[in-house]
């Protein structure tokens, strides 16, 4: 069972997406602004990340390049999860080090895919 750590300060849609996401066999770990997101990618190791852009302390964009920077996280896949879908965003997140982007609201199935395909390219050595 993959650990999927989800940095999310909207409680609605936490709640909504790391329900969803057991569903399908995941193990949620939930962060609610990118500091913590940070600390628990050190602490609980997932295999995937889903980081919210826009969070309280630190934003999505400079969490995802303290955990690029970090040995320990630096390999760990991550979705870039944004409501602001403007243009650049994607190009900036993938700048920042996601390896992929999702705009809200999330349309699960097509998230799902996105979180496979990482997940078995992380598993393929």
């Amino acid at each position: 069972m993959a650990k999927i750590l989800l940095v999310e300060d909207s409680e609605m849609n936490r709640d909504m997406l790391a329900r969803r996401l057991a569903r399908r066999g995941y193990e949620v770990v939930i962060a609610v602004d990118g500091g913590q997101g940070v600390t628990l990618a050190q602490t609980e190791a997932p295999d995937l990340i889903l980081m919210d852009m826009n969070l309280p302390v630190l934003d999505g964009l400079e969490a995802t390049r303290q955990l690029r920077a970090a040995p320990a996280t630096r390999s760990i896949p991550i979705i870039a999860l944004t409501a602001h879908a403007m243009s650049g965003d994607r190009e900036n997140a993938l700048g920042a080090g996601c390896d992929d982007y999702d705009s809200k609201p999330i349309e699960l199935e097509r998230l799902l895919g996105k979180i496979e395909v990482l997940l078995k390219k992380e598993a393929t050595p």
